[in-house]
């Protein structure tokens, strides 16, 4: 099982509610702020290769990156690691009747998707970040 997640920092931008729905279309409330999850196969980031910095779609910090992206065919992103250690939160996450660890963007706490562990895919880590493409914005490397 991946490592107990840590403590949660404080988030660095907090807004109300009404401010995000404000800020975000209701799709993208519905998987960031009310941590839901976009049906698989559907998101626009699934089997893209495009080099560059993928975004908190709703804060804009840095989470992932292209070359640590994979293709896992299990319908949503995967990476093997953020691009920086600090860039989310890992919380227990028992909902559904399944203990998973959900991964949060640590600057706004929003929900991303989950992360997994010992499946067996030749990453460096053996973890598959499993993220809502809805929850990304990819910056093309220039």
């Amino acid at each position: 099982m991946t490592s107990a997640p840590r403590s949660e920092p404080a988030p660095k931008v907090v807004l109300s509610e009404d401010e995000w729905r404000a800020k975000l279309t209701p799709e993208e409330f519905a998987v960031l702020r009310l941590a839901g999850t976009e049906r698989p196969y559907t998101g626009e980031y699934t089997d893209t290769e495009t080099e560059g910095v993928y975004e908190c779609r709703a804060c804009g910090a840095e989470l992932f990156r292209s070359d640590e992206k994979f293709h896992s065919h299990c319908g949503w992103p995967s990476f093997f690691d953020p691009a920086d250690s600090d860039a989310v939160i890992l919380r227990e996450d028992n909902s559904l009747g399944m203990r998973r660890v959900e991964v949060l963007c640590a600057s706004c706490h929003s929900h991303l998707g989950h992360v997994f562990e010992g499946e067996g895919y030749p990453t460096p880590t053996d973890k598959r970040y499993c993220i809502n493409s809805i929850c990304l914005r990819l910056v093309p490397k220039e």
